[in-house]
C-alpha cells in the first residue's frame, strides 16, 4: 500500500521542471523519517510506561496541549509565507521572518506562564480527581514553556528547505533531536522516576533541533533585521493562518481538554496511549499533506493550473489508500495490538483505538484543505475548523452524558466527518471531484479489515 502511494507521487510532474522527482524524494523522506520517528516514539513510550505511572502521562498530555495551543494561537504562517512568497529566498525577508519567530517564542513562553499561574489559582475549584486538580500541572507547564523560547531561535533554513521540497536534512535533524530527547528522558527516569523525565526529554530535543538548524542546513544565515515591507507581507498572509490555526488548536485538542474535565488522570493517560497509536497513522499522512502536497500544489497552480485536478487526485489517492487500509487494520486488530504492546493497566486503550481508527478514512480530504490556500480561499480553513469545533463541543458532552466514555469517543469520530459536506462542496465547485477515484478507496478499506482479522488471529 505504501509503495502504491509513493508510485502515485512519482507520476506528478511538470514539463518545465523536476517537480515530480522532488515530490517523490520529499514524500519518501517524509514517510521514512516519520516511520523512524514513530518507531523511536513507540520504543520510548514502551520503556517510559514501565518506568512512570499513567497519571504522569495524563498531566503531560494537558501540558503539551497548552504549549501546542499557544503555538497555534500565535501562528502567523511563517513557513507558508516563505514557501509561497516570491521573496521567500531574499535575506531581508528571511531575517524579518526570523525576528518575528523569536518574538513569537517569547510571547508563547509568557502565555504558558500565565496559564500555569491560572491553573494554580483555580486549583481549588478544579473537578476533584481530574487532571486539572493535579498539583504538578502548573510547574510542568512553567518549565515546558522554555521550549518555545528555544524553538524561536530555529533557523529559517528549515522553511527554505520546505520551499524547495528538500526535506532530507531537516528529517535527519528531527530524528537526531528526537533520539537525543529520548536519551535525556530515559537517563532522568533511571535516576528519578517522576514526570520531570518527560519534561527533560522535550527540552533536550528542542535545544538540539534549534542548534542543528543553524549548523547543519544550507541556506541564508539569519541575523536580527526588520524590513517593513517583508513584515507587512508576512502578516497579511498570517492573519488568515492565525484564524485557522487558532481554531485548529481548539479542534485538535478539544477531545483531551473536554475529557480532562470528565475523567481522572489515569483514564486520560490511557486515552493518551490510544490517541498516540491513532496519531501514528494520522500524523505521517498529515505531514505528507502539509510538507509535500502544499508546496507541490502551489507550484502547479502557479505554472500549470490546468493540471491541478490531476495532481490533486494523485495526492488524494496517495494519502487515501494507506489511510483507508490502516483504518480497516486498526478497527479489526486494535485490542490484540494494545494487549501485545502494553501491560494490563493500558488494556482499555484497545477498544478506544478501535473507535478512533474509523476517523482515518477522512484523511484524504485534507488535501482539499491545502487547495483552499492554493486557490485563494484561505478563509475556508477557518470555516472548516469552526464546523468541527462546534461538533466537538456539542457532541462530546452529549455522548458522555448518554453513553459514557464510549459515546464521547464516537462523538470525537463524528467531528471528523462533520467537515466533509463543506469540503466536498468546495471540491465540486472547483471541478476537482472524481467519483470513480473516490470509490477506488473502498478496496483499501476492505483489505485493511482482512489484514486486521489475520493479525488478530496471530496476536491472540
Amino acid at each position: 500500500m505504501t509503495s502504491r502511494a509513493l508510485s502515485l507521487l512519482a507520476r506528478i510532474s511538470l514539463p518545465t521542471g523536476n517537480l515530480g522527482v522532488r515530490v517523490l524524494r520529499a514524500g519518501t523522506w517524509t514517510f521514512a523519517g516519520f516511520a523512524l520517528s514513530q518507531a523511536i516514539r513507540f520504543g520510548g513510550n514502551l520503556v517510559m510506561t514501565r518506568l512512570l505511572l499513567p497519571e504522569m502521562f495524563g498531566v503531560m498530555a494537558i501540558a503539551t496541549m497548552v504549549m501546542y495551543g499557544l503555538a497555534l494561537f500565535s501562528d502567523v504562517g511563517l513557513r507558508q509565507s516563505v514557501v509561497q512568497s516570491r521573496r521567500g529566498r531574499e535575506a531581508a525577508f528571511l531575517d524579518t521572518a526570523w525576528t518575528i519567530q523569536i518574538a513569537r517564542g517569547f510571547v508563547i513562553c509568557g502565555g504558558a506562564l500565565g496559564v500555569g499561574v491560572s491553573f494554580l489559582l483555580l486549583h481549588a475549584i478544579a473537578p476533584p480527581g481530574s487532571v486539572y486538580a493535579d498539583q504538578s500541572l502548573p510547574p510542568v507547564i512553567a518549565i515546558l514553556s522554555l521550549s518555545a523560547v528555544i524553538g524561536g531561535f530555529e533557523s529559517t533554513r528549515i522553511h527554505e528547505a520546505s520551499r524547495t521540497l528538500s526535506l532530507g536534512r531537516p528529517t535527519q535533524i528531527e530524528l537526531t533531536s528526537q533520539l537525543f530527547g529520548l536519551g535525556c528522558m530515559i537517563s532522568w527516569a533511571l535516576i528519578d522516576r517522576s514526570i520531570w523525565a518527560l519534561v527533560a526529554g522535550a527540552l533536550g530535543a528542542a535545544a538540539l533541533r534549534a542548534l542543528l538548524s543553524h549548523a547543519w542546513l544550507p541556506g541564508q544565515a539569519n541575523r536580527w533585521r526588520w524590513e517593513r515591507g517583508a513584515a507587512r507581507e508576512i502578516l497579511d498572509v498570517g492573519k488568515w493562518i492565525f484564524a485557522a490555526s487558532a481554531l485548529g488548536f481548539l479542534v485538535n485538542s478539544a477531545d483531551r481538554l473536554i475529557l480532562g474535565a470528565l475523567v481522572g488522570s489515569a483514564v486520560l493517560g490511557v486515552y493518551a496511549i490510544a490517541f498516540l497509536l491513532f496519531s501514528a497513522v494520522e500524523q505521517v499522512l498529515a505531514k505528507i499533506v502539509s510538507d509535500v502536497s502544499f508546496p507541490a500544489l502551489s507550484e502547479v497552480a502557479r505554472e500549470r493550473p490546468a493540471a491541478l485536478r490531476s495532481v490533486y487526485y494523485r495526492f488524494h489517492l496517495a494519502v487515501g489508500l494507506p489511510a483507508c487500509f490502516a483504518a480497516g487494520l486498526l478497527v479489526a486488530a486494535a485490542e490484540p495490538l494494545v494487549t501485545t504492546l502494553y501491560d494490563a493497566r493500558y488494556a482499555d486503550a484497545g477498544w478506544m483505538l478501535r473507535i478512533l481508527a474509523v476517523a482515518l478514512v477522512t484523511l484524504p480530504f485534507r488535501v482539499a484543505h491545502q487547495c483552499f490556500i492554493v486557490l485563494g480561499e484561505p478563509a475556508r480553513m477557518s470555516a472548516i475548523g469552526a464546523v468541527r469545533l462546534v461538533s466537538l463541543c456539542v457532541a462530546v458532552p452529549l455522548g458522555w452524558h448518554f453513553f459514557g466514555l464510549a459515546g464521547a469517543l464516537w462523538a470525537i469520530v463524528l467531528s471528523y466527518f462533520s467537515t466533509l459536506p463543506t469540503t466536498l462542496a468546495f471540491v465540486v465547485r472547483h471541478r476537482l471531484f472524481d467519483a470513480a477515484k473516490e470509490i477506488a478507496l473502498v478496496p483499501a478499506l476492505l483489505g485493511g479489515l482482512a489484514a486486521g482479522q489475520a493479525a488478530s488471529y496471530v496476536l491472540r
